[in-house]
């Protein structure tokens, strides 16, 4: 599944209220943070990686690392969520298969994925 432009969270407004008012679930490697949200037709996601990740070129790798999790697992997300996954300090000593998995089960345990994809 490709992730069009209008899948990803652009407003800091947006991001805000996922933060304070969803659920979040912290993993070694990332934080993954979700908010229900009827008006939605299709998830919206955003990515955040700060300097505390490392330097740009690290910071650019995570988002493109999380981009194509989420593009791997699109068909398995349910439609009416905001989701924001924050990189943590760690997540350089991950490989992609740890960044996954842990993703997944973080996924799974915020309700973010439908039950075939669970």
């Amino acid at each position: 599944m490709r992730l069009p432009r209008k899948f990803s969270i652009s407003n800091r407004v947006d991001f805000a209220r996922v933060r304070e008012l969803g659920k979040s679930r912290p993993g070694r490697y990332l934080v993954v943070s979700v908010l229900h949200s009827d008006e939605l037709e299709h998830f919206k996601y955003g990515l955040i990686t700060t300097k505390k990740v490392g330097k740009a070129h690290q910071r650019n790798y995570f988002r493109r690392v999380f981009r194509s999790i989420m593009q791997n697992h699109g068909e398995e997300i349910c439609e009416d969520y905001y989701i924001v996954t924050i990189a943590r300090w760690r997540a350089s000593e991950a490989s992609y298969e740890e960044l996954e998995r842990e993703w997944l089960r973080l996924a799974h345990k915020l309700g973010v994925l439908t039950p075939e994809g669970a």
